[in-house]
Formats: C-alpha cells, sequence, structure tokens
C-alpha cells in the first residue's frame, strides 16, 4: 500500500491543516483539536510512524456538504430536491470511498456556519474548526477518494447559506424544549456500548461522529430516547475536550430523527 506522505506535504504547503487518519475507523491518530497545524518535520515523522495512515484536512476555513450514500438513506437524493445543482457545479468536490460526495466551500468571513450532522437526510454539514474531513487519495476497504476536478474552493452561494441559517434555527438549543420521542417495547441489553459511557467520544474532531453512532447504537437496541440523550451526555462529560451541551443535543436529536423514520419505513408507515 502506498504511503501518502508527499500528498500529505502537498496538502499542507497548500496551506490546510493535516491529520493522519487510522484506514479502519476514520480515527485520528494524534491529538489535534486546538493544536497548531503539523509542519513538514512533524509530517515526515508521524507518515513514518504510520505509513498506513489516511489524510484528512481541518475544516477551519472552510465547510463541507458531506454526501452520504452508503447508508439507509441516498444523500443524493436530498441535494437533487434542493433544485439548485448550480450550488454545486461550480466548487472543489471529491467522491468518498463508498461513492458519496464531498463539496468544499469557503467560510464567509461575517457569518458564523454551525455544524450540523443531519443537516439533510443523508447530508452532513461540518463546518467545525475541530473537525476533519477525509480526501483523496485515502482509501477504506480498499476504495479510494478521488477528487471529480480541481477547481478552487467557491464562496458559498447566497441561497445555500440562506438554507443553512434556516436549517440552523430548527436545531433546538440546550434546555429549549424536549428532545424527539416514540415509544418502544423489548428493550435489549447494550453492554457493548458501556466503555464508551466511560471512555467518552475520543479526543479529536471525530467527537461528533462517535456521538452519533453511540446514540445510533442505543437507539437500535431500543433505548428510550430520553435515556439515550442523557447516556451520550454522560459520555461527553468523560470526553477531553468535550463537545459543547448543544451539539451533543443537536446530534443526539438528529439520529433519534433518523431511528423514527427508519421504523416508520420497517412498519411501512
Amino acid at each position: 500500500m502506498e504511503n501518502l506522505v508527499n500528498f500529505a506535504l502537498s496538502y499542507a504547503d497548500k496551506g490546510f491543516s493535516v491529520i493522519p487518519i487510522n484506514k479502519t475507523d476514520k480515527r485520528p491518530l494524534i491529538k489535534f483539536a486546538n493544536m497548531p497545524a503539523l509542519n513538514k518535520t512533524e509530517i515526515h515523522k508521524l507518515w513514518k510512524r504510520y505509513p498506513l495512515a489516511n489524510i484528512a484536512l481541518k475544516t477551519e476555513d472552510f465547510f463541507v456538504i458531506d454526501v452520504d450514500r452508503h447508508g439507509e438513506v441516498d444523500g443524493m437524493k436530498s441535494i437533487v430536491a434542493l433544485k439548485h445543482n448550480e450550488w454545486f457545479q461550480n466548487t472543489l468536490c471529491e467522491r468518498t470511498a463508498h461513492n458519496g460526495y464531498h463539496f468544499f466551500f469557503k467560510k464567509p468571513a461575517d457569518k458564523t456556519i454551525t455544524q450540523n450532522i443531519g443537516f439533510l437526510p443523508g447530508v452532513d454539514l461540518k463546518a467545525h474548526e475541530n473537525n476533519y474531513v477525509v480526501v483523496a487519495p485515502s482509501s477504506i476497504d480498499g476504495k479510494h477518494y478521488k477528487w471529480l476536478n480541481h477547481k478552487p474552493m467557491a464562496p458559498a452561494p447566497k441561497g445555500l447559506l440562506e438554507l443553512i441559517k434556516e436549517k440552523s434555527k430548527s436545531l433546538k438549543p440546550h434546555g429549549s424544549e424536549k428532545m424527539a420521542s416514540y415509544s418502544v417495547s423489548g428493550k435489549n441489553q447494550t453492554s457493548e456500548l458501556f466503555e464508551t459511557i466511560v471512555n467518552g467520544f475520543g479526543e479529536t474532531g471525530g467527537r461528533n461522529n462517535a456521538c452519533a453512532s453511540f446514540m445510533g447504537g442505543l437507539l437500535y437496541r431500543n433505548v428510550d430516547p430520553a435515556i439515550a440523550v442523557e447516556l451520550a451526555k454522560l459520555a461527553n462529560e468523560h470526553t477531553t475536550d468535550k463537545l459543547s451541551d448543544e451539539e451533543v443535543e443537536r446530534t443526539a436529536n438528529s439520529m433519534i430523527e433518523k431511528e423514527i423514520r427508519r421504523r416508520r419505513g420497517t412498519n411501512g408507515g
């Protein structure tokens, strides 16, 4: 397998903050939250230590519309349903290892872009300065990320920014109202998730994804949504550089709503 150190150096030369990523689970191999960008010497040392590492970039000065086509929902259908293909045609784009898409946009200087996991069905908005996105030519399961063009990152179109703002209003602020809920029965053991409660979501920008995975695992096993949220908050308290309560609730609510849609689909609703 190819050592990607030269690609990592190239990204650093272009001003990006590079992170070595585990090939199997996309977990960062270093602590990077609130840390300065790696220099060339550090990159050389890290890829010598982790020769099979993939490459990720911190979403500091840009945000990514992350379109998932690997899960239960085809995120590309959500993008097409917007009927604004022009928003996505003139900016940097890559295809992911599982045939999804990453659309890259510059962060506006005069607006704050709020991260939103579950921005649209099958689509995440990755924007937190301590989040990251995997980039080409990284590979997972033998399948490569691939740049589909070499356009510069475009400023986000006005309509897209308005949609992001609109969606951010629907995020439930801490303590303002109850999380979405539904009735469950036949609860199962969740012992495989207990270690996360004690160890937390990790020490880096993968915390949001870890939180979403944790919530999904609990809900899939019929843990009551309100209890699942409290367990997520408990795990977050045990997380180094923990997420804000708002981020935990936002991610949790997104997973609850996703589970509701899954159950409706299963029941033919």
